[in-house]
């Protein structure tokens, strides 16, 4: 050995020696499944809910006339985080007077261009309060703090955003025509992204000129009254936007409520077919976001790590509770081992727990019924004749957990290939052809969604053109832009929003 190498060495040595090396906390040790075992790494903001949230109407925050509270229940421990009020049919009613008093005061009357500017203002102060809104989300309903507080609330501004500059352009957005406020619109959203939903809703009604009616999910109500508060901060005029929380039969009252003009419903196709029900026949404006089945399609000239990684980010880390999660994957025959060794090992390295843990990539499903339905839907699956892979994992003694799951030989037939499952379970199915591909794709009721891999570019508009989706990603999965427009066909729903087809569906072109 030269001897500049040897003193060298010997250095090293004696620093090494005197200076031993430290093993970051985070990274302990190499558990049998191939994922480092990382230290806690909980959210540094914290925030507590208030014991109590009142119904938001006519600006203020009251009491519901019933005087009855329901829990909001974390479902991560199965603890309960706060009362929320139960608004009744004549909160309701409360509520479509004071949007409709908003309507006709100076709201109505004001301009394109001051209305922006309370969208503007909206949208500052949720990405002002964006941490501690990104909390609150998360322990209402279960998803990782991660995908809280780099999606939604990101997302969320953004839509308030995009249509503040709309606000004053109308007349672009629908040359030749004049576009009139709807009125007063009653708007119901889903308990997978509550924050999000609100500002897909409430954004482009208010750039319109309406006033709204706001109903939460029964389990997540929690952010939409601190939404409220923002409403209050950034001195929107009272009653333009109101806020009923409660179960079914509110929203059953602000869907038949004589004075609502338009109805805006993101939930499940049952629901939504009542609600198209209920409203026939009557001059009620609607628009349904409902459920999905989407389908993954993988080509044998996919990029498979890019495949797998997308098909990953669709179904297991926002745990299935997008209606558009894609819970279906198709994969072309001459790749299939190799597709299915890729998804096997990497969903191997999906941590499952607390979802204020920043590590955690699966948090809790949102309540117990879900939970259940999940449960009985891979039971389904596996009594079908459908082969179970999960990986190894200790889930949480409390709460409501399901382990990353997928299912082999699936057949169209099987339940788990037909009905919407809000959790992170994926089927697999295999195809020869590009045709079988978009035959047995299309082969459900849905069609909201779908996504389609293949280095050929040429294949993604000829497999695009035939699927019956309303939104179909190619290389990717998942991406957003408030400037897109987003919704589905057949028992999906109707209506887009996003972009300027979200603006359509709140005014009337004269």
């Amino acid at each position: 050995m030269p001897r500049t190498t040897a003193r060298r060495t010997k250095a090293l040595a004696v620093v090494a020696e005197s200076h031993p090396p430290v093993v970051p906390k985070a990274r302990r040790t190499l558990n049998f499944g191939g994922k480092w075992e990382y230290a806690p790494a909980p959210e540094s903001v914290v925030v507590k809910p208030d014991a109590q949230y009142e119904l938001f109407i006519g600006g203020k925050f009251r009491a519901p006339e019933s005087g009855v509270y329901f829990p909001s229940i974390n479902p991560a421990n199965e603890k309960m985080l706060a009362t929320i009020a139960h608004g009744s049919a004549k909160d309701v009613d409360a509520a479509v007077a004071a949007a409709r008093k908003a309507l006709a005061g100076p709201w109505g009357k004001m301009s394109g261009a001051e209305r922006g500017k309370y969208l503007f203002r909206i949208a500052r102060i949720i990405q002002e309060r964006a941490r501690e809104l990104a909390v609150l989300e998360t322990l209402d309903g279960g998803k990782p703090i991660k995908e809280s507080r780099d999606f939604d609330l990101p997302q969320a501004a953004a839509n308030f955003f995009y249509y503040a500059g709309w606000a004053d352009k109308l007349q672009y957005a629908f040359p030749g025509r004049t576009a009139r406020a709807v009125g007063v619109c009653g708007q119901i959203i889903p308990w997978n992204f509550p924050l999000l939903m609100a500002a897909w809703k409430l954004a482009p009604a208010l750039a319109c000129g309406n006033t709204v009616v706001l109903k939460p999910a029964e389990t997540t109500s929690i952010t939409a009254m601190h939404l409220a508060r923002i409403l209050q901060e950034a001195e929107l005029p009272e009653g333009v936007v109101n806020i009923v929380s409660g179960a079914g039969d509110t929203g059953r009252a602000l869907v038949e409520h004589p004075g609502v003009d338009k109805i805006a419903f993101t939930g499940s196709t049952e629901v939504g077919k009542w609600i198209a029900k209920a409203t026939a026949g009557t001059a009620k404006k609607l628009t349904l976001e409902l459920g999905g089945k989407a389908a993954h399609i993988v080509f044998d000239d996919a990029p498979i790590d890019q495949a797998v990684e997308g098909v990953v980010n669709g179904i297991f880390f926002n745990q299935g509770h997008v209606c558009c999660a894609g819970s279906r994957l198709f994969v072309q025959e001459g790749i299939y081992s190799a597709v299915l060794r890729r998804l096997r090992d990497r969903i191997a390295t999906l941590r499952v727990g607390d979802p204020l843990d920043k590590n955690s990539d699966i948090g809790a499903i949102n309540s117990r019924a879900q939970l259940e339905k999940i449960r009985s839907l891979v039971d389904a699956g596996v009594a079908e004749g459908g082969e179970l892979m999960q990986p190894a994992c200790a889930l949480p003694a409390k709460g409501f957990w399901f382990p990353p799951s997928v299912i082999t030989g699936v057949t169209a037939s099987h339940r788990i290939a037909q009905e919407e499952i809000f959790g992170p379970v994926l089927s697999v199915l295999t195809f020869r052809t590009p045709e079988e591909a978009v035959e047995r794709a299309n082969n459900t009721p849905y069609g909201l969604s779908a996504g389609v891999w293949t280095e050929k570019g040429s294949k993604i508009f000829k497999t695009i053109a035939k699927l019956r989706a309303g939104v179909v990603w190619a290389n990717t999965y998942n991406k957003f832009d408030p400037a897109s427009p987003f919704g589905g066909y057949k028992e999906s729903g109707f209506g887009r929003e996003g972009g300027i087809h979200g603006l359509a569906n709140y005014v009337r072109l004269e």
